[in-house]
């Protein structure tokens, strides 16, 4: 079974979510508390979702995209992949565990959390749509993985 908007979803789901946490900030360094708390709950229910979705596409796909662009290009997308994964693995737990700390009004800890937080999961947002971009987008990978499925 196939679900071909999903990763498209997928991305777009990536995109919002750094928008939210790109806002969330802003707000917080322009003092703004209550609408960072917004910003920030917005893209911890935001990011939920794409991780629902992306286990959804991947349980009833089971398709591996391999990167299939030029050579050039590989060793950097391969080198983003890595750290994408590896770092995304780590979001849920630095971001509810900072979440955590806000709602319980304990600023000084998720203050310090969020100094590590918000940069990982900005990464991982930001490097979701590229990888999108290169895989479904910018090279032919998706489209010769379902050739040889």
């Amino acid at each position: 079974m196939d679900l071909p908007f999903l990763p498209t979803l997928n991305a777009a789901l990536n995109g919002t979510a750094f928008l939210l946490l790109i806002t969330g900030i802003a707000q917080i360094k322009r003092g703004n508390e209550g609408a960072h708390k917004k910003s920030m709950i917005a893209a911890l229910v935001v990011s939920t979702l794409f991780l629902a979705s992306y286990l959804t596409h991947h349980a009833l796909v089971g398709l591996t995209v391999k990167y299939t662009g030029p050579e050039w290009g590989k060793v950097p997308y391969l080198s983003m992949l890595l750290a994408h994964t590896a770092l995304a693995a780590l979001v849920p737990f630095l971001a509810l565990r900072t979440a955590f700390l806000g709602f319980k009004e304990r600023r000084k800890q998720h203050k310090k959390w969020a100094k590590v937080t918000a940069p990982i999961w900005l990464f991982v947002s930001v490097t979701g749509v590229l990888i999108y971009l290169v895989l479904y987008i910018l090279t032919d990978s998706y489209q010769q993985a379902i050739a040889s499925s």
